[in-house]
């Protein structure tokens, strides 16, 4: 997960907490995008008898800015409620689910999608079941196909789904947040004392865990500002901002019956995400909270941390003498600024690439409406080649690890400032995990089936 646990206050509150966003232009339907947002970080496989769902309380939303000016004028809104239908048992199934309307399966979710424009609101779906978690052979027999008839039209050539999916990122956390310790140049590490460290393969700490996913495939004609369809990749326009969100009510009054409680007041954001790993690596800890809770129209507040990452004035302390290009450079991380805050202008890559939607400073996941997918993709992204992947929105591939990583120490300077030669050592920064053996589905929603509990013990 690019944004787990990433703050004091949301790692208290998995349920709204924002671990993920995707957003491409679908492979195999071009003239959509979907767009996914995961949450519920780290879900053990085995974790029952009170398997995952979202919250009831919680209002979660995909952004979508077309203006430029880091606030919404396109909202996907989905809001749960969950049943027990069969009240005498302490089960989540007292036998097979081979079917959404299993009168075996006790604990259901349900959901409803709405799109807001401007002000008005459209309702695309209402009572829509999420599929139970997978549990095991005996449980759910034919998982597969159980998650594929929650996939839902909702018309006008949209589709959603929502449910628990298998875990795409992959990350060594358990190296990177060592100080640092990127395992394949582990034996240049500094280690402060502590013996020395050997360089290995990294560790994918997200391997066989689940998450849980909000998809949902839309026309471009949806996302695109008054309804149009971009058809120049390198003009202003063609580019949108997408970020997700998850909010509570204001006021909550506790009961003393064991239930959830009384809600009230407007909804307060307490979670949200555009790019990966953004705040979590790039705002001081002391405003990860606050961070959480503005539109991204505000995050000209937090610039300094990408104009200046810490990470970076770090390397060359963690592997001495390995960076001292990237140490001695001191301006302002223009290249930084301009993939994460404002988007790419066109000429920086190529005359036909951009992802610029303006001025306004704002951390948004940034899509070109008018750039195709690729015949061959390659999960580096730009950096790679590949201009229709990360940076330009995000595919379920991208490696955004490596790809940041890279970025940060120094790889995409020259593209704003040709002086600059990069370490001989930026080949070597990465995580070592490169998403081997995770399986994807070749169409939506994707993301791969989720883990039973019976093939992965707690």
């Amino acid at each position: 997960m690019s944004s787990h646990r990433e703050a004091p206050e949301i790692a208290k509150d998995p349920a709204a907490d924002s671990t993920d966003l995707y957003a491409f232009i679908s492979p195999d339907s071009p003239g959509t995008v979907t767009l996914i947002a995961n949450y519920i970080p780290l879900q053990a496989p085995a974790a029952g008898p009170n398997f995952y769902e979202f919250g009831d309380d919680i209002l979660y939303e995909i952004h979508i800015d077309n203006n430029g000016d880091g606030l919404a004028e396109v909202t996907y809104q989905f809001t749960f409620h969950s049943e027990n239908t069969i009240p005498t048992t302490f089960l989540y199934n007292d036998g097979p689910i081979e079917s959404l309307t299993s009168a075996n399966w006790n604990r259901r979710q349900l959901y409803s999608v709405a799109r807001v424009d401007g002000r008005h609101s459209t309702l695309l779906g209402q009572n829509l079941v999420c599929p139970p978690c997978n549990i095991g052979p005996l449980s759910t027999p034919n998982y597969a196909a159980l998650a594929a008839s929650a996939v839902y039209s909702l018309g006008s050539g949209r589709s959603v789904f929502v449910g628990q999916r298998a875990e795409a990122f992959f990350v060594d956390l358990g190296a990177i947040f060592d100080l640092g310790d990127l395992r394949p140049i582990a034996n240049l590490h500094a280690t402060f004392g502590s013996p020395a460290l050997a360089a290995s393969p990294g560790v994918n700490s997200t391997a066989q865990v689940n998450v849980s996913s909000i998809c949902i495939q839309v026309p471009i004609s949806d996302l695109g500002a008054n309804g149009g369809v971009p058809t120049s990749s390198s003009a202003v326009g063609s580019s949108v901002g997408i970020w997700t969100a998850a909010s509570r009510r204001k006021a909550r009054v506790l009961t003393t019956d064991g239930g959830a409680g009384v809600e009230t007041g407007p909804y307060v954001q307490v979670s949200r995400m555009g790019n990966p790993l953004f705040n979590e690596v790039l705002v001081p800890l002391s405003q990860k909270d606050e961070w959480n809770a503005q539109p991204p129209g505000k995050d000209s507040a937090y610039a300094n941390g990408v104009a200046h990452p810490e990470f970076s004035s770090l390397l060359n302390v963690l592997y001495p003498g390995a960076f001292p290009n990237l140490a001695a450079y001191t301006k302002p991380r223009a290249d930084l600024e301009a993939i994460l805050l404002t988007g790419i202008p066109a000429g920086v890559v190529s005359s036909t690439f951009s992802t610029l939607t303006g001025t306004t400073q704002a951390d948004m996941l940034r899509l070109n409406l008018a750039i195709p997918p690729a015949a061959t993709p390659n999960p580096l992204g730009v950096i790679g080649g590949d201009v229709a992947g990360f940076p330009n929105g995000r595919r379920i591939i991208d490696d955004v690890v490596t790809i940041e990583l890279m970025a940060l120490a120094g790889a995409t300077i020259p593209l704003v400032d040709k002086t600059f030669t990069p370490d001989a050592a930026i080949a070597d920064v990465k995580d070592g995990v490169t998403g081997a053996g995770l399986t994807f589905l070749p169409t939506f929603p994707y993301l791969g089936t989720p883990y039973s509990g019976y093939s992965v013990p707690a």
